[in-house]
């Protein structure tokens, strides 16, 4: 199971450290394209502090979900700069959203299209946390894709797609996932979910947690 996490827009802001090694990032085959970003955005982030993903985020979904706490394997977090990291990836704290276009690059899902096409794995389950805008970035085209939505319930019954929030339900979810050491199905991602107290319905690639 290939596990997808959206970034955050709050950051730790590390005052010391070790630089980025571009090197050593996740899926190096990317780093062409990284670097050409990094001179378009800012230069300085080459030499800026730089500390594990799973410490630098800190948004609503990361706060739900402890990501420092737990095994990493099959997790990666999506980023408008870097493209996706592992958790344990140092990087430094920066400002790019992915409706960000650039001088010189344009759009950034259709920046990193072709590089991540040819980059991720695309087999087996996808547990996908990402909004829209990081989604169409990349989505696989083999493997089998589950997104995570958060539905909040009228007494009289209606439904309203939850937006701030959803963050949090997803960060439950992904948490759930990660504790029982992942899921080959989405059947088995619903069967977790509900294990662990959440309310969900699984339709059409969708798992929505229903608060």
């Amino acid at each position: 199971m290939l596990l997808l996490l959206p970034p955050s827009r709050g950051q730790a802001a590390p005052e010391r450290g070790r630089r980025a090694g571009l090197s050593t990032l996740a899926y190096p085959q990317l780093r062409a394209s990284r670097e050409r970003l990094i001179d378009a955005v800012d230069p300085g982030l080459r030499t800026a502090p730089a500390v594990p993903a799973a410490e630098l985020y800190t948004g609503v979904l990361f706060t739900a979900l402890g990501l420092a706490d737990l095994p990493w394997d099959g997790v990666l977090i999506a980023s408008a700069l870097w493209g996706v990291v592992r958790p344990g990836d140092r990087i430094p704290a920066y400002r790019l959203d992915m409706s960000a276009r650039p001088e010189g690059i344009g759009g950034l899902a259709a920046y990193w299209r072709e590089p991540l096409r040819r980059a991720l794995p695309d087999r087996g389950l996808v547990l996908d946390m990402r909004s829209g805008a990081y989604a169409a970035a990349w989505q696989p085209r083999r493997g089998r894709r589950l997104a995570v939505r958060g539905l909040t319930e009228a007494p009289d019954g209606s439904r309203t797609v939850i937006t701030h929030m959803a963050k949090r339900v997803r960060g439950e979810v992904a948490r759930l996932v990660i504790l029982a050491g992942g899921a080959e199905r989405p059947e088995q991602v619903a069967e977790i979910a509900v294990a662990g107290g959440l309310r969900v319905e699984l339709a059409d690639g969708v798992l929505a947690v229903i608060e």
